[in-house]
């Protein structure tokens, strides 16, 4: 697994808390970020998942 497949899920995680945060506490900042935070990590890991993918085609 490509480490950015798993820094994308962690960055997705950390953007839902943050997002979830900004609702419970009115902050729109907050939640902005978070919303952009996890969007970052969505595209991280997709990005990993094509490396991943490349790597597993050139094996074959």
């Amino acid at each position: 697994m490509d480490k950015d497949r798993i820094e994308g899920a962690a960055k997705q995680v950390k953007g839902a808390v943050k997002e979830v945060a900004g609702k419970v506490t009115g902050s729109t900042s907050t939640q902005a970020e978070g919303m952009a935070e996890k969007n970052a990590g969505k595209a991280q890991s997709a990005v990993g998942k094509a490396k991943d993918d490349v790597r597993d085609a050139v094996k074959k």
